[in-house]
């Protein structure tokens, strides 16, 4: 479904795939990752996705306590939709994942539509060391590792913050497969249009980042939802502005950040999420396209708004 003419962007702040050495603008601390959220939103963002981070050492927590330490600073500060991750970091429970959602009852979290590989120990040959010896074990670990979310998590997951909290989703789909689950909780259902169908690209366990499977996932989602979906597109690394431009062109929404990618150009880091904000904006801009605003967003989505919120 086109954006009503408006194209949300999704900025994902820190995420818990990236790590301290990668680079050192990545937001670790909360006040980091409050400060680019709101300079993100500023810059444009209408729907910041949040993970966070262990202030010690920047390895990724589930810890509400630590969630509550920027989720009001953000709210405060700007109008953004706050989006909290369902998914987390590898290895932690699905009681862990929903420990912060359940308790600060977001207008939006994320939902991985299905159980898959997710390969991080690739980017272990990129560095010849690490500032925290979790990082080495974090990116070997996924050598081993399936992401859960089994038919029971998702039912779980849309019965307490779906309908005990009315909180909406972003649907992660990072295969076609996953389009047909969203179909199937769309049939019997558990979720209600209009539906945020997240489609991702080039993480290792899912499906490529081809500009064809671009097209196919698009063709197949217009098939399962109809007008009843707001598409967007993410991608990993190096494919993230080309895809999402790419999208935006096809109607569609868009995600940058620097969960997804630590750079703004060939070869240059990223000094900020609000950096990669500000591109993918003056790229829409120049397309002609408008940039849709939060309440703009939350009335596309059918959010219930910021003051229902438990931060």
């Amino acid at each position: 479904m086109a954006a009503k003419g408006k194209v949300i962007i999704t900025c994902a702040a820190t995420g818990s795939i990236h790590t301290p050495t990668m680079s050192p603008h990545l937001p670790l601390t909360p006040t980091e990752i409050a400060e680019q959220s709101i300079a993100a939103a500023e810059a444009g963002a209408a729907i910041i996705h949040l993970h966070a981070r262990n202030p010690e050492d920047g390895s990724p927590t589930p810890s509400p306590d630590v969630f509550m330490e920027f989720l009001p600073r953000i709210k405060q500060a700007c109008n953004a939709v706050v989006n909290i991750t369902t998914g987390g970091g590898h290895g932690m429970t699905l009681e862990e994942r929903l420990a912060a959602p359940l308790r600060a009852s977001p207008e939006m979290c994320s939902l991985n539509m299905g159980s898959m590989n997710f390969g991080l120990y690739p980017m272990l040959d990129r560095y010849p060391s690490f500032k925290y010896e979790w990082e080495r074990t974090h990116l070997e670990n996924s050598r081993d590792f399936i992401f859960r979310n089994t038919f029971k998590d998702i039912e779980r997951v849309l019965k307490e913050l779906g309908e005990t909290c009315g909180t909406r989703f972003e649907f992660e789909c990072y295969d076609i497969g996953h389009l047909y689950t969203l179909a199937h909780f769309l049939d019997r259902g558990l979720v209600k249009p209009p539906l945020f169908v997240q489609t991702i690209f080039g993480i290792l366990g899912g499906i490529g980042a081809d500009p064809e499977n671009l097209m196919h996932a698009k063709r197949i989602a217009d098939k399962l939802f109809g007008d009843d979906y707001y598409w967007s597109v993410l991608a990993a690394g190096r494919h993230q502005l080309s895809f999402v431009t790419q999208s935006a062109i096809m109607g569609g929404n868009v995600r940058v950040g620097l969960e997804d990618s630590l750079y703004a150009g060939k070869g240059r880091l990223a000094k900020s999420n609000a950096e990669q904000v500000s591109i993918i904006r003056s790229v829409l801009e120049n397309l002609s396209l408008e940039i849709a605003t939060a309440d703009e967003a939350r009335a596309m989505l059918a959010l219930k708004g910021g003051d229902q919120v438990n931060f």
